[in-house]
């Protein structure tokens, strides 16, 4: 098979569609921060990222996933990271405090624990808003439940 470029997880097409998922968050987020979540619409999202509406609802299927995307990665995390010191021969405690002292000295926002101001503006953000604080609630339920697997547990 010939190589275009166009495939694969670093093919022009799927760093083009990285780049425009970015720019739609980029965007939301920073006219929430301005105007509020409520007080944005997704029509001026899509047009401060210079797309169609129909373009950014293929990226986001709702508005809030404009802003909770961005914990979409870390869902299993917890999970994940037992599961890897497992197969290292790391109790599962000791593998989730090594994660998040690292975590803690590089600062990483996911930590909950990071005073860079854009940081915290975003947890204002989502903090400050219902429809976010829900989302926050869902993912956290779904990132217990998917540790509590991984511990052995079946909820």
């Amino acid at each position: 098979m010939a190589e275009d470029g166009a495939t694969g997880p670093d093919g022009l097409r799927e760093r083009k569609k990285a780049r425009t998922r970015q720019a739609l968050s980029d965007a939301a987020i920073a006219l929430f921060l301005e105007k509020g979540f409520d007080g944005v619409s997704v029509a001026e999202v899509a047009a401060a990222a210079e797309v169609s509406k129909p373009t950014l609802f293929r990226y986001f299927p709702a508005k809030e996933d404009l802003v909770l995307h961005r914990f979409a990665d870390h869902e299993d995390e917890s999970a994940r990271v037992v599961e890897a010191g497992r197969a290292e021969g790391t109790a599962p405690l000791d593998a989730l405090d090594a994660h998040l002292l690292d975590g803690l000295q590089r600062r990483d926002p996911v930590t909950g624990l990071c005073d860079v101001p854009a940081v915290l503006a975003y947890h204002r953000l989502l903090y400050g808003t219902p429809a976010l604080l829900a989302g926050i609630h869902a993912y956290q339920q779904r990132s217990e439940a998917a540790l509590a697997r991984a511990l052995g547990g079946h909820p």
